[in-house]
């Protein structure tokens, strides 16, 4: 079996003036997902808290789940397709060969499907929404917009890995809503969302980065916005292992037949030392920290060690760090 790649490294940051935009791209279908050597890991990682704490990862509204449905087709569809050494499809059992893993996939629209097959020791069938499924096969976390009177809405989630944010709380909410708490969404970014979610077509892949720096580098992050605490510990001589770039990689793709959105997010999280490697992405880091307004550097909980991590950074960007060894 081929082997998984090394994960992507996403840098997102650069120089000049703070910008909120959606600087969307277009992918092609083989690139959907992110599948890497963190893979076996983050799936285990995922089922223990499935198996844990499910009321705070998974959510759905009590609408008709078509959409869901529709998500777990078109998912097992395109990594059969592209992903074959990893995964393929036997009638209605889907293998999953990275895990060992079988499920049979629904009969009917709607129904839940059922793992057929054994992991870890345990051969008791679990039923699971088509959305669980679909995010137990991925390393993204995996919502569901859906059009409604109030703007488009978040219906669904299976959100293991959420960058300091509850499900619950959003759940069933619009995006205006979702996003509430962001300085500046409403503003500046509200309105062109909305109108992006509206016009998306069926077939193109859209995908956009965010990234904020973080002093834990924990995937399941539900709390920790607004801190003015935190960061203890972290001065410019170690904040290059102390502090992490959390990256969000974020594809949106229109479902044909329930005109529903796909949104899914892979997070990577990057100690600071292994992907700030060379002066001119430290230059350009400490560009982006200093240009951070106010009132995102405190949404961030960034603030408690802002200017240990603009230290460190101004250090390593010094053109002679290299030769410093």
């Amino acid at each position: 079996m081929r082997r998984l790649p090394e994960e992507a490294v996403h840098l997102p940051f650069g120089a000049g003036p703070y910008r909120m935009a959606m600087d969307l791209v277009t992918v092609p279908e083989p690139e959907w997902f992110e599948l890497d050597q963190r893979y076996c890991s983050e799936m285990a990682e995922r089922r223990r808290l499935l198996g844990t704490i499910r009321d705070q990862v998974f959510a759905s509204c009590p609408i008709p789940d078509a959409a869901r449905a529709e998500a777990l087709t078109l998912v097992t569809a395109a990594l059969t397709a592209h992903h074959p050494d990893w995964f393929s499809r036997d009638g209605s059992f889907v293998h999953n060969h990275l895990t060992g893993e079988t499920w049979q996939m629904p009969a009917e629209t709607g129904q839940p499907a059922t793992w057929s097959g054994q992991y870890a020791g345990d051969t008791k069938p679990i039923h699971l929404d088509p959305l669980e499924l679909a995010g137990r096969l991925v390393q993204e976390d995996l919502c569901v917009i859906q059009n409604s009177a109030g703007g488009p809405m978040f219906t669904a989630g299976l959100v293991c890995f959420p960058s300091r944010w509850r499900l619950a709380e959003k759940i069933g909410k619009p995006l205006s809503a979702v996003h509430g708490p962001v300085p500046l969404y409403a503003d500046r970014l509200a309105k062109a969302v909305d109108r992006f979610m509206r016009h998306l077509k069926a077939g193109p892949i859209a995908c956009r980065l965010n990234w904020s720096v973080l002093d834990d580098p924990t995937l399941f992050q539900p709390t920790g916005k607004w801190r003015r605490d935190g960061g203890a510990g972290i001065n410019s001589d170690n904040a290059g292992n102390r502090a992490y770039l959390r990256v969000e990689r974020q594809t949106l793709r229109r479902l044909p037949d329930s005109e529903a959105v796909l949104f899914g997010i892979r997070v990577h999280c990057y100690e600071l030392d292994e992907v700030i490697d060379r002066p001119n992405r430290a230059a350009e880091l400490a560009e982006a920290v200093r240009a951070l307004p106010a009132d995102i550097v405190h949404y961030k909980s960034l603030l408690p060690f802002r200017e240990a991590l603009l230290g460190w950074l101004d250090r390593r960007s010094d053109s002679s760090f290299g030769s410093r060894g």
